[in-house]
């Protein structure tokens, strides 16, 4: 599946998120902990990433409050 192509999977790396939600990391990991930010994908022994649909929709589930 190419890049941008509707309906591929994009993966969000710790920074992205930080820059698309506007919060730190260590925020982040805080909510995530407190079950209030989806769960990020293990890529690696130390690597994580979001799916980019899942941080969206937290984004549109804080707009509607």
């Amino acid at each position: 599946m190419a890049y941008g192509e509707a309906g591929a999977i994009h993966l969000l790396r710790p920074p992205d998120v930080c820059r698309q939600v506007g919060l730190g990391r260590s925020s982040i990991f805080q909510l995530l902990d407190l079950g209030r930010f989806p769960a990020p994908n293990k890529l690696g022994a130390r690597a994580v990433a979001w799916l980019q649909s899942d941080v969206d929709a937290w984004i549109e589930s804080k707009a509607t409050i």
